[in-house]
């Protein structure tokens, strides 16, 4: 567990430096924070009700915890590990006394922590300012919150991993990441809650692990989903790891690093 622990620290000094990338990353979601909470606050406003469960307080809420969390939960790709299989640099990792994946994973969580705060913290107070938020005013939702936020990066940093483990087998797997980084953006409720969709889409969208990597997190904090949104998130994250480490295994027994 201790090198797990150092990795990890390790992820979270890596990324933390990056200050202006955080700073400038804050603008562009505080704008189209706007612009998605404009969206989902005019159309609940037209429609004279809740929409799919959210009223304008929970609407606004989901907008502004969701461009907050953007920088902790992995929607918008992962290349590295692909990078590390195409240049070799992967077998350095099978060779270290703890796993691939543990290593990784590890890391992605430092990574995810660097950025929690210092998005999230910003995002919600201009929530808080220009449209008002519903947050709970006791401790637990906040602590089932913290669980189900673990939960989401992991099954967002295993997702990506599944991905970029193609590249054991395909030379070129950036056509892949960009179809999969489209419907991970979709199907998560990164655009409307997954509860606005259609109900043969909804249907698609219940049945894969993706809003489980952004929704649930948020549903939970605002008391829309509870202990069985977390049990789902728990059992995806069983599934996922079960299929990385089956493409490990399959893929270290076909891929040929040159030189080694």
């Amino acid at each position: 567990m201790r090198a797990y622990w150092e990795l990890a620290k390790g992820g979270y000094r890596r990324y933390a430096r990056y200050r202006a990338a955080i700073a400038a990353a804050l603008i562009a979601n505080g704008a189209f924070g706007f612009i998605r909470a404009s969206l989902l606050m005019t159309t609940i406003t037209t429609a004279g009700t809740a929409v799919g469960g959210y009223d304008l307080k929970q609407a606004s809420t989901y907008v502004w915890l969701g461009q907050g969390l953007l920088g902790a939960i992995p929607l918008w790709g992962m290349t590295e590990i692909a990078a590390r299989v195409k240049s070799g640099e992967i077998a350095m990792d099978f060779l270290r006394p703890v796993t691939a994946l543990g290593q990784w994973w590890a890391m992605d969580l430092g990574r995810a922590a660097s950025q929690l705060l210092p998005r999230l913290v910003p995002m919600l107070a201009v929530g808080a300012l220009m449209t008002g938020l519903a947050l709970p005013a006791h401790p637990l939702p906040y602590l089932l919150f913290a669980v189900s936020l673990v939960l989401a990066v992991s099954l967002g940093f295993l997702a990506w991993t599944l991905v970029n483990l193609l590249a054991m087998w395909v030379v070129e797997v950036r056509g892949y990441q960009a179809l999969f980084m489209i419907i991970m953006n979709l199907l998560t409720g990164l655009l409307v809650p997954v509860s606005w969709f259609p109900g043969w889409l909804r249907t698609l969208a219940d049945a894969t692990p993706f809003p489980s990597m952004f929704q649930t997190p948020i549903d939970v904090i605002m008391g829309v989903a509870g202990i069985h949104a977390m049990g789902v998130q728990a059992l995806w994250l069983v599934v996922l790891v079960g299929v990385a480490q089956v493409m490990l295994h399959r893929g270290t027994q076909k891929l040929v690093i040159h030189g080694g």
